[in-house]
């Protein structure tokens, strides 16, 4: 069948005006301005309406709505967990995380966890969140290209390279301007396309009675997988928190409080916007297929189990007409961009600064760290966009990756940013180490990994977990997390150990200038540099550099008190010159004990 032209033509305009209006959002950026934090977090300007759409459309991507499609028409609504789970995690992270981490003036979500565990532990840490959001790129740009094929017969590689190369384009001059606004259209090209796609479906000849056939659409959970439901459940709540895409828009707002409110109107916004999917997945189940123009495998069965993650493509073109289905296909694809390029973004962000300039290089200036993410931003792209094109099986890595982020981030996250005296990095590098052991040792079935560890209810002939082995793994993390930081904190402080065994420096062999800052206020964040502690204001230099960052302008100290500390002199102690910023820089005494309260070194 040739390629549909008039469907190409439909897309191509579409791509067209994401393309404008995100080169339109990055002009928005203050001209001349190469501060790379203004790129991450749009200056932290982001108002309420533009929060509330970015934040929904980063959630409601290709995955969630071709997904819930899928589930509902496959085995009932009763299993379509993800607008749920989604919405609770937004809920959550509202409270427990947005307000204070806003607060603090964080700038990626490995700041705090490197700030307290160090700048090592922090790199290892990227690990999972960076193969998260690259794999879940690749997933989606995959999926989209599979839908394209379906609904234009378009060559899928034509399809996914050129779905990339869109999202790149505007992410890599533009940055969380460009995301931001350019989300604002594809929410509304969601919702639009696929109310549309409705009426036309739900009146098609070959649907039977929707309502009617309530019971064979809504499903159920049988007795020996509660275990498993309620595993995936929690996944979803918890594990959906701690990704950059989330706190990237946390904290580009421009208070804590207006952090929460996003978060909140955004989770009602992912319950609203699974509605349509779902009624596209219950017409699904009452089609005859056998009386479209699908080619059916067998008089009895059309839809095969290799059809069924397409349920969603496959209803725009057989039970709608083509203009419509040209406009519900412009709503996946946007879908797809509104979710591939926040994750190219966050994924390059937390390179740039955790690993290149927090790591490698702590005295880059702000010009080079925005070269290093706009080369991250090409190179994370290329690399989804290959994954996309080359591995049959990038859910089954997503599915993996996703999960190491519920067992290994969340604990981690929570417990630095509510119970930081309780943590170290010992715990932390414990934690991270048992965390991979309990969840891959439980196996992947998608990609092949076989199950080591066969917790009770294990299903021999499905190879399936159906104990709550991810939840158990991520209390197990969370509880090596607390008992290796109090034990190696008592093996140090009690002499019971020699201050020269303490490798990591975290407990009592802590370098001599290096003295952890109490709770910053609203708008100030603590910096570890080469051993010396900077306390940054809101109106605080930027990165060092004279400038005075406006993104921070939250107006925390008095203009005298700023006055003064710009005007102090160098100050000598202990025979070292340290030149004092807007901001304070402390210098401890020298350690004269071996017992020291728990700090940590970045």
């Amino acid at each position: 069948m040739p390629i549909n032209i008039g469907g190409l033509v439909a897309i191509v305009i579409f791509y067209l005006l994401i393309l404008a209006v995100g080169i339109w959002a990055a002009r928005k950026k203050p001209p001349g301005d190469d501060d790379a934090e203004d790129v991450m977090l749009a200056g932290r300007s982001i108002g309420i309406f533009v929060g509330i759409f970015t934040m929904t459309a980063t959630w409601v991507g290709g995955g969630y709505i071709n997904g819930t499609a899928e589930v509902v028409y496959d085995t009932g609504l009763i299993w379509c967990q993800a607008p749920f789970g989604y919405a609770m995690s937004l809920i959550f992270g509202g409270v427990l995380f947005a307000n204070k981490m806003r607060s603090q003036g964080y700038v990626t979500m490995l700041d705090p966890l490197q700030n307290q565990f160090g700048e090592r532990m922090g790199g290892l840490l990227f690990l999972p969140a960076l193969c998260g959001e690259v794999f879940w790129s690749a997933a989606i740009l995959g999926a989209l290209g599979a839908t394209l094929s379906v609904v234009l017969d378009m060559d899928v590689k034509t399809a996914v390279i050129l779905s990339a190369c869109i999202a790149v384009a505007y992410t890599l001059f533009g940055g969380l301007y460009a995301v931001a606004y350019t989300d604002v259209v594809q929410l509304g090209c969601i919702f639009i396309g696929l109310w549309l796609c409705i009426p036309f479906a739900w009146n098609h000849p070959a649907v039977g009675e929707v309502i009617d056939s309530q019971q064979d659409w809504i499903g159920e959970v049988p007795s020996n997988q509660w275990g498993l439901y309620a595993d995936y459940c929690l996944l979803l709540i918890f594990g959906g928190i701690p990704w950059q895409v989330y706190f990237q828009r946390v904290l580009s707002s421009k208070s804590g409080h207006k952090a929460q409110i996003l978060s909140y109107v955004a989770a009602f916004g992912c319950l609203i916007m699974a509605v349509p999917p779902v009624i596209i997945g219950a017409i699904a189940r009452a089609t005859a297929w056998n009386e479209t123009e699908f080619e059916c495998e067998s008089p009895d069965v059309c839809i095969t189990a290799k059809h069924t993650a397409m349920i969603l493509p496959l209803v725009l073109q057989y039970l709608t007409p083509d203009f419509v289905s040209f406009v519900g296909l412009g709503a996946i694809s946007a879908a797809v961009m509104s979710s591939a390029d926040s994750s190219v973004l966050s994924a390059s962000s937390m390179f740039a600064r955790n690993i290149w300039k927090l790591t490698f290089r702590q005295n880059a200036s702000e010009s080079e760290v925005l070269w290093v993410m706009r080369v991250a931003i090409f190179v994370v792209g290329v690399l989804a966009t290959v994954l996309a094109l080359t591995i049959p099986s990038i859910y089954g890595l997503w599915y993996l990756s996703s999960d190491l982020v519920y067992v290994i981030l969340f604990p981690q996250l929570l417990m630095v940013v509510h119970f930081r005296d309780h943590c170290n990095t010992y715990g932390s590098l414990s934690a991270y180490i048992v965390g991979v052991l309990c969840r891959t040792l439980g196996g992947e079935d998608m990609i092949g990994i076989p199950a080591i560890i066969k917790y009770p209810y294990y299903d021999e002939e499905e190879g399936t977990q159906l104990f709550p082995f991810r939840t158990l793994a991520m209390i197990v993390s969370a509880s090596t997390l607390v008992f290796f930081s109090i034990l190696s904190r008592w093996l140090f402080e009690t002499g019971r150990l020699s201050p020269k065994y303490d490798f990591l420096r975290c407990v009592v062999n802590i370098p001599e200038d290096a003295e952890r800052v109490g709770e910053p206020h609203e708008g100030e964040m603590s910096v570890m540099t080469c051993h010396t502690v900077v306390k940054y204001n809101s109106t605080d230099v930027n990165e060092m550099n004279g400038r005075i960052n406006p993104a921070l302008n939250l107006g925390s100290d008095s203009d005298e008190e700023a006055a003064a500390n710009q005007e102090a002199p160098t100050m000598t102690e202990n025979g070292r010159t340290k030149k004092r910023l807007v901001g304070e820089i402390i210098s401890p005494p020298p350690i004269t004990s071996p017992r020291k309260q728990d700090q940590t070194k970045l």
